[in-house]
């Protein structure tokens, strides 16, 4: 028999922990190769994390909520034969890797007398129970160690640390060692902004008829997001009406060819983001973010595109590099985007990295919005519904009313650091582009 360590995989660049959700299998349970063992969560994106082997689960690490980072062991995996060694995505230095190394196989060499654990109130692991057996260790001393797995439990690296300290003299503190942190990203700790609470919460009246369901985890989580951008950034609206009757009569024109010849359904949506992507190259002051006194000027345009879920609840993908896309990449990109965030199969690194964000409040019915401020970026723009109403024509021989199609630009930007004369002229210049719409250019 041999023994697999499942590890947290790498889910992105900018990803660096997790929080288990769920367990999928328990301890017991026959795992087949890919099945999925465990479903893990991001701060924006749920995943599962499939077993690279097949076995026997032995040990969870980890309980239910507890944050992972990533390349830590998360389980063990007793195989059949000879398993390959899981590679870890942790960075450990040789020396420390041949010392542990050299404990295990000392650890083989020293026959030991056999131990009884029914008599203790902690849980031990079998590998850890088989370590100190042939350590030598006491069920007292094991009880004595201070463990950094869940509630407290004595992990491999627990009782391989304290052996090699014994061994060296140095005496074992009796704290709780807690799993270092990764170092967070500047873009992630305008996350962290505390909700300053002005006055107390009032207590809600709950009558025999009201029922009471809690917030699920991505709720929470845009609760937290959405309050900690009000109390960070001062928000500022301007707002312009757009004439996108050229883009309309161009598109009802294209579509069926486009489909045809793409694959892919042509929305506005796509049009809307190639002229924000072209606007915010006019006006780089839009595409920053900010750190504490500190202005961040962005090198790449990553545009954030809200998208409703199937449960109510939001999130945004980001498209990278926008500005390099044309309108058929910038098509697939988001039909690609919006159809997985459906099917909830959008990775980590999908949604992070976003410069600025674009919300479809026009979906819905909306014909403008205030939307909140993605931190930590600056602006977010939010597209009203298309319409047709009258209008001024204006024409060489006089005015005169004639329907036209037109909607709302909304655009919410950080007045830290974006005053009115940038923000205004950014949602001018993405209305003017649309405004200017080639109706006889090709897709």
């Amino acid at each position: 028999m041999a023994r697999f360590e499942l590890k947290l995989p790498k889910m992105g660049e900018s990803v660096a922990e997790a929080t288990i959700t769920n367990w999928l299998k328990e301890v017991g349970d026959k795992i087949e190769a890919d099945e999925a063992v465990l479903e893990i969560a991001t701060d924006k994106v749920d995943s599962e994390v499939p077993s690279e082997v097949s076995g026997i689960l032995v040990e969870q690490l980890f309980g239910k909520d507890d944050l992972v980072q990533v390349g830590q062991t998360i389980a063990i995996i007793e195989t059949e034969g000879d398993a390959p060694v899981a590679k870890s995505e942790e960075v450990t230095a040789p020396a420390e890797a041949a010392a542990i190394e050299q404990t295990i196989e000392a650890a083989k060499d020293v026959v030991a007398a056999p131990q009884d654990f029914s008599g203790s109130d902690k849980f031990f692991s079998p590998l850890v129970k088989n370590i100190a057996k042939e350590e030598g260790i006491s069920v007292a001393e094991l009880e004595s160690l201070a463990g950094s797995g869940k509630d407290g439990r004595v992990t491999k690296e627990d009782i391989l640390k304290y052996i090699e300290d014994r061994k060296s003299g140095v005496q074992t503190p009796k704290a709780v060692v807690e799993a270092p942190k990764a170092v967070e990203p500047v873009a992630q700790k305008v996350h962290a902004v505390p909700v300053q609470k002005s006055q107390q919460a009032v207590p809600v009246s709950v009558n025999g008829g009201d029922e009471i369901i809690e917030m699920d985890r991505m709720r929470k989580l845009i609760s937290g997001y959405m309050t900690a951008s009000v109390q960070t950034s001062a928000h500022v609206q301007s707002f312009i009406e757009v004439d996108v009757t050229n883009i309309v009569k161009w598109r009802e024109k294209v579509k069926t060819a486009f489909e045809k010849r793409e694959g892919e359904k042509l929305t506005f949506t796509p049009i809307m983001m190639e002229a924000v992507a072209k606007a915010l190259k006019d006006f780089p002051g839009m595409n920053i973010s900010v750190d504490g006194d500190y202005i961040i000027k962005k090198k790449n345009i990553n545009l954030g595109m809200a998208a409703a879920l199937p449960n109510g609840n939001l999130i945004v993908p980001v498209i990278k590099n926008a500005d390099q896309l044309n309108l058929v990449g910038m098509a697939k990109a988001v039909n690609d985007l919006g159809n997985r965030a459906k099917a909830g199969k959008l990775k980590p690194d999908d949604t992070q990295g976003g410069t600025y964000t674009v919300t479809n409040v026009g979906t819905f019915g909306s014909v403008f919005g205030t939307p909140i401020i993605n931190q930590p970026q600056v602006g977010i723009l939010a597209l009203g519904a298309i319409r047709k109403v009258p209008a001024v024509i204006e024409t060489p021989e006089g005015d005169f009313i004639g329907i036209r199609q037109k909607m709302f630009l909304s655009h919410s930007y950080d007045h830290r650091v974006v005053d009115g004369a940038l923000g205004g002229s950014f949602v001018k210049r993405v209305a003017e582009y649309l405004e200017a719409f080639d109706v006889d250019r090709d897709f």
